[in-house]
């Protein structure tokens, strides 16, 4: 690849430079620059829809999944498009891991997450629709017993706002060209290739250039994207979500909380599943919604806390290219240092312990290979409304919390996923019926252990289409 990378806008499939570029972080003895796309180019773009729609009418659904399959190998294994060069799959780790300061295992296991939902689409897609037939978006009907219903778009096309901080999650936009809705990109600052990468791949596999749109853009070309589209995904923070609750046209996905209960009959059974707590909390670096931020227990927290803590402990920062390398740098060292200050102040308050602290080699906030670390921290919280008792951060971070069981469903509040360990009847029946959580697990599975054909936050399907009920002489659109 050439020392000096540019990454274009791509309207609407055709690519663009603007006279605004952002310098990202040198990627190895490079520079990478971003060309920055306005508000107003946005909306500009947007008046010509119409036709990415019509490219994506133009192709049976099931071919567009079948170009979806072999984009899947493309985005895996292939040199693809970036600016005026290429880039192969261990360029685009070296060029990621280095924006990101994710270690190359992590950058590898995220690839190998979306090579997943993009080769198993159609699973993907019968989660979603409850197997509805493919067929249904070519002609906009599905025959349910002896009744047509008509399944129609709400929206002329998706906009995403992305993160930087977990690659995967490009993987929950990826249906929306399957089911023929044009998607708009805004990427993650810090990670411009992965979007990128995966829209060559499909373009490349046979989608129509058209149908898609890539705007590495500021806050105000976000919301641009966001609130123009008839449909958005935001991903963010709480002050994300809070931003926008007044929109049901946006979709936002933001602080998971992901929470593993223990039931009272499982609170002498954990050890045998102490490796399943530790990869809840560290897997993926401890930077997806889906981490465990929080353990409550019956019983027994202090012994749990304090074996969980001390191999928590032992996963210490490696250089990133490291075949062991399990943690993350922080691209931004000023919010590193934040978020272990804030950890510190609220430590003070009575009733909580960084248990970790026992076992840890050092501080927690530490300078090694040349970037800046949070090391994992577990606290351990006397009172499960204790500041640190239901807070998560982008590092490994979790406390263990003791409540007895009747009263966890009333004080675990909005959780992304839920890993409930137990057998009892009666409570499974009151965990299912909780309006708190998002996804439910019941027995020793990890928070982050995801099933393609059973969608973990909201369904993409219904966001994008509505169902009408349908009569009279439909032979005409057979």
């Amino acid at each position: 690849m050439s020392d000096e990378i540019h990454i274009p806008i791509l309207r609407l499939g055709e690519e663009y430079r603007s006279l605004d570029t952002v310098e990202l972080e040198a990627v190895t003895d490079g520079r990478v620059f971003t060309h920055t796309a306005n508000p107003g180019l946005i909306r500009r773009d947007l008046l010509g829809i119409e036709k990415s729609q019509a490219a994506l009418d133009a192709i049976p659904a099931d071919t567009l999944a079948g170009y979806c399959e072999q984009a899947a190998e493309l985005f895996m294994h292939e040199e693809l498009p970036v600016g005026d060069g290429t880039q192969g799959p261990q360029d685009y780790v070296e060029a990621l891991s280095a924006l990101t300061k994710l270690p190359h295992t992590l950058v590898r296991m995220n690839m190998g997450k979306i090579h997943a939902a993009m080769s198993q689409i159609r699973t993907v897609i019968g989660g979603l629709t409850r197997n509805l037939p493919l067929e249904l978006f070519d002609r906009g009907l599905s025959t349910l017993g002896d009744l047509e219903v008509n399944y129609y778009p709400v929206t002329e096309a998706l906009g995403v706002s992305l993160p930087s901080n977990a690659p995967a999650v490009n993987s929950l936009w990826l249906p929306a060209p399957v089911l023929k809705i044009p998607v708009l990109l805004k990427p993650g600052r810090e990670d411009p290739f992965t979007p990128l990468r995966i829209v060559q791949a499909l373009i490349a596999a046979g989608f129509p250039k058209e149908a898609f749109g890539f705007y590495p853009t500021t806050h105000e070309g976000g919301d641009t994207i966001l609130m123009t589209c008839g449909r958005g995904i935001a991903f963010g923070s709480d002050a994300t979500v809070r931003k926008y609750a007044g929109f049901p046209s946006i979709q936002v996905h933001g602080t998971g909380r992901s929470k593993v209960l223990l039931g009272a009959d499982y609170a002498d059974k954990w050890e045998d599943h102490a490796r399943t707590l530790v990869e809840s909390i560290s897997a993926n670096g401890g930077r997806s919604c889906i981490n465990t931020s929080a353990i409550l227990v019956p019983s027994g927290g202090e012994e749990l806390a304090d074996a969980i803590a001390r191999q928590l402990a032992a996963i210490e920062p490696l250089p990133r290219d490291h075949e062991e390398a399990l943690l993350c740098g922080f691209s931004n060292t000023e919010w590193a240092g934040s978020i272990n200050d804030l950890i510190d102040q609220h430590l003070k308050v009575e009733g909580a312990e960084d248990v970790t602290a026992r076992y840890r080699n050092g501080p927690r906030l530490v300078e090694m290979h040349g970037q800046t670390y949070l090391r994992p921290t577990l606290i351990s919280c006397a009172d499960s409304g204790h500041p640190l008792a239901n807070t998560e951060f982008m590092f490994p971070f979790a406390s263990v919390s003791e409540i007895p069981q009747e009263r966890m469903l009333d004080e675990i509040g909005e959780t992304l996923v839920v890993s409930a360990w137990t057998e009892d009847p009666d409570w499974i029946r009151q965990l299912m019926n909780s309006p708190d959580i998002e996804r439910l697990n019941i027995g020793p599975f990890p928070t982050n252990r995801v099933q393609w054909e059973q969608p973990h936050e909201g369904n993409l399907f219904e966001f994008l289409y509505r169902r009408r009920a349908i009569q009279g002489d439909l032979a005409v659109v057979s």
